[in-house]
């Protein structure tokens, strides 16, 4: 987890589509949002959060391949302290391995 999120990043997340797109609706909590194809709009307050992912070519570490996927975080009207609160959230909700 990061302890500072600004408005616009983006990651290489150790993940399937199918994965990620399983675990988002837990991650966005009671935040509504709209999904497609490989984006979606999720409404935080006045604000908006756009998401954008696409898969990368797969990490390969001798015989062991890690899917990937590359994610951008675009947040728009939302408030610095609701921002960090939301990601705070989010990433303890998709992280692996336990925590």
């Amino acid at each position: 987890m990061q302890s500072y999120y600004p408005e616009r990043f983006e990651r290489d997340m150790g993940t399937t589509e199918t994965e990620w797109l399983s675990a988002l609706p837990r991650a966005l909590g009671e935040h509504a949002f709209e999904l497609g194809a490989g984006q979606a709009r999720v409404h935080i307050g006045g604000g908006l959060l756009q998401l954008q992912w696409h898969p990368l070519p797969p990490r390969v570490i001798a015989l062991l391949r890690l899917q990937r996927l590359a994610v951008s975080f675009v947040f728009e009207g939302v408030e610095e302290e609701a921002r960090q609160r939301f990601m705070k959230r989010f990433d303890l909700t998709m992280q692996r391995g336990g925590g």
